[in-house]
C-alpha cells in the first residue's frame, strides 16, 4: 500500500469525496440492518448491528483487494433472449429479489397486528439474523466497490475511505436504528425505500435487454423528500395529539 499518496492535496479530495459517497450509500445497508436486528432481543440488538457492519468492512476490503476478479465479474458468462448475463448481473438480481422480497414480509407483519405479535414472541435468532445481513452486505458490497473504482484509481484510498465511512456509520447506527424502530411509519417509510432499492438492482441486473440507467440521484432525492415529509408528519401529529 502506497501511504506516500496523503502527500497530495488532490488524494485528500478524493478521500473525502469516496467517503461522503460511501456514507451516503450506505445508509440503506444501515436502514435494512437496523430492521433485521430490531426483532433480536434487546440485549443483542447493538452486538447484531457493529457485527453486521464489521462484516461488511470486511467485504469490502477483500473485495478491493480482489478488484482484478471483480472486473472480470463483468464479462458475459452466458446469453438470455440474445442478451448477455455476467456474474455481476446474477449478484445484483438475487439481492434485489431478495430485498424486495424481505421488505415486502416486513411491511406485511406491520400491517397485520396479529402476525407482528406472533413473530415478536418468536424472537429471530442472532445466527438467522447475521445470516441475512451478510446475504445484503455482499450485494451492497459489490455496488459500493463499483462505484469507488469508477471514482478512484488507487486501492489505499479506497481501503482508507471504506473504513473512514465504516466507523462513522458504526458510530452513528444506534441512534439510527432507534429513531426508526422507535417510530411505526417512520419504519414502514424505510421499508419501502429498501423496496425501491431491491427494484433498481433488478432493474439494472437487466440493463442488457433495456440498455437504460436510472440514476441513483433521483433515487436517493425521493427518499430524501419523503423523508422530509415524513419528520413533518411526526411533528404534526405529536402536536396535534391529546397531552396526557
Amino acid at each position: 500500500m502506497d501511504f506516500e499518496l496523503f502527500l497530495h492535496s488532490a488524494s485528500w479530495v478524493s478521500l473525502l469525496t469516496l467517503s461522503f459517497l460511501e456514507i451516503v450509500l450506505g445508509i440503506d445497508n444501515i436502514i435494512f440492518i437496523s430492521i433485521i436486528t430490531g426483532k433480536l432481543p434487546q440485549e443483542k440488538q447493538k452486538k447484531g448491528r457493529l457485527l453486521g457492519l464489521a462484516l461488511a468492512l470486511i467485504m469490502r476490503i477483500i473485495l478491493l483487494f480482489g478488484i482484478a476478479y471483480i472486473a472480470s465479474l463483468t464479462h458475459p458468462l452466458f446469453s438470455v433472449l440474445g442478451g448477455d448475463i455476467s456474474g455481476r448481473d446474477l449478484i445484483l438480481l438475487g439481492g434485489g429479489i431478495f430485498l424486495i422480497y424481505k421488505s415486502t414480509i416486513e411491511i406485511h407483519e406491520k400491517l397485520e397486528p396479529e402476525k407482528e405479535k406472533i413473530g415478536s414472541s418468536k424472537k429471530r435468532t442472532f445466527g438467522a439474523a447475521i445470516f441475512q445481513i451478510v446475504l445484503i452486505d455482499l450485494v451492497f458490497s459489490f455496488d459500493s466497490i463499483l462505484t469507488a473504482v469508477g471514482l478512484v484509481k488507487e486501492v489505499t484510498i479506497m481501503i482508507a475511505a471504506v473504513v473512514i465511512s465504516m466507523l462513522i456509520m458504526m458510530a452513528f447506527s444506534h441512534y439510527i436504528a432507534d429513531f426508526i424502530n422507535d417510530r411505526p411509519t417512520l419504519k414502514v417509510l424505510a421499508l419501502s425505500f429498501l423496496i425501491m432499492i431491491g427494484f433498481m438492482l433488478v432493474f439494472e441486473s437487466l440493463h442488457t435487454f433495456h440498455h437504460q440507467e436510472i440514476p441513483k440521484g433521483y433515487a436517493y432525492f425521493a427518499m430524501a423528500f419523503s423523508f422530509g415529509v415524513e419528520l413533518l408528519n411526526l411533528r404534526v401529529r405529536r402536536h396535534y395529539l391529546p397531552k396526557k
